[in-house]
């Protein structure tokens, strides 16, 4: 009995092994190859370990709205970050713009380009086919993509065609596997996908500023949520994403 009192009391008093911190990001789905590549090199650089969970930006909110365990939020537009900001389960202060991207209409690699006047009148192109998009109402580059549409005045036209998906990797997957003929995904989902051409780059004032607004949410690893988002902001990171298709913005 004393021999095992003592053994417990040294265990008691014995250093445990210092821990690695440990946070969770929901992310857009969009980021994945980017932000995959950027957590290697965080974890690389700083021993903290990060795991990942990627969707569409509205069911990632939601998530987070009904008390899904993340860390960071990194949405791919700010009325989804100011659903939970308005909510009180963001840390105000944390909140950052710090990524744009570009919106294009792409097709399975290899077809023929479309010509000025079939890009002009997609809906005859298309001709009773597909036009795979995110969900118009919910998932931002869905948003974007009929706010483009709109402005060019094909949205009318189009919209009985559109075959609506649950974030922008599924409308990607869709043209790369010519399940589709065409759909609108961010040119960083082009540049990830060999399957896919780009056909045309939607003027940027034919949409909402893209923006993707990252935020700490309120929890424990608030400081640990807090450091990685700094470090998102610098040279190395920013360079990871630049070279994956992103534009970096200067997080004002």
């Amino acid at each position: 009995m004393l021999v095992f009192s003592a053994t417990a009391f040294v265990a008691c008093i014995s250093p445990s092994p210092a821990q690695a911190d440990e946070i969770t990001v929901f992310a857009a789905a969009s980021l994945k190859e980017a932000l995959d590549s950027a957590v290697l090199e965080y974890e690389i650089q700083t021993g903290h370990k990060v795991s990942r969970s990627y969707a569409g930006s509205s069911v990632l909110a939601r998530q987070i709205s009904l008390g899904a365990p993340a860390d960071v939020f990194i949405s791919a537009n700010a009325d989804w970050m100011d659903v939970l900001e308005d909510n009180g389960q963001i840390i105000p202060d944390t909140r950052v713009e710090f990524l744009s991207n570009t919106l294009v209409l792409v097709a399975p690699n290899g077809e023929t380009p479309l010509t000025p006047d079939e890009l002009s009148n997609l809906a005859g192109y298309l001709g009773g086919r597909r036009l795979a998009m995110g969900l118009v109402e919910a998932v931002p580059a869905g948003i974007y993509g009929k706010a483009a549409l709109e402005t060019l005045g094909q949205w009318e036209a189009v919209a009985p065609l559109v075959a609506q998906t649950d974030n922008v990797r599924a409308a990607l997957a869709l043209v790369a596997l010519r399940q589709t003929p065409l759909g609108i995904v961010y040119e960083s989902d082009a540049k990830a996908e060999l399957r896919v051409q780009v056909e045309m780059a939607f003027p940027a004032d034919s949409h909402p500023a893209i923006q993707y607004p990252a935020a700490a949410v309120a929890g424990d690893n608030a400081d640990t949520a807090r450091d990685f988002l700094i470090w998102l902001q610098q040279d190395a990171a920013i360079a990871i994403f630049e070279h994956h298709g992103f534009i970096t913005l200067d997080g004002s």
